[in-house]
């Protein structure tokens, strides 16, 4: 275990970081899922941009990459192209 005080509070703020960085990566998921369940296409596009702002904020707060942002993004669009 750590006995510097910076450490100490080096782990205090990593464990706040790390649940406010877990909250929003799961709404983000959960998000994605339900756009990905919509089977309605004027939903899903009325859905979309909600998302694709949502990944964008996380990309810029290195919550997740922006990789993964670009092929969700994508994706997502994909899906919607292909609700009739």
């Amino acid at each position: 275990m750590a006995n510097h005080k910076s450490s100490l509070k080096r782990i205090r703020q990593t464990k706040v970081r790390t649940l406010h960085n877990k909250y929003y990566a799961k709404t983000m998921r959960n998000a994605v899922r339900k756009l990905r369940a919509t089977t309605d296409k004027d939903e899903a596009v009325k859905m979309y941009p909600v998302v694709q702002k949502m990944l964008d904020k996380l990309t810029k707060t290195n919550i997740i990459h922006k990789n993964k942002a670009a092929n969700l993004k994508s994706s997502l669009a994909l899906h919607i192209k292909k609700l009739g």
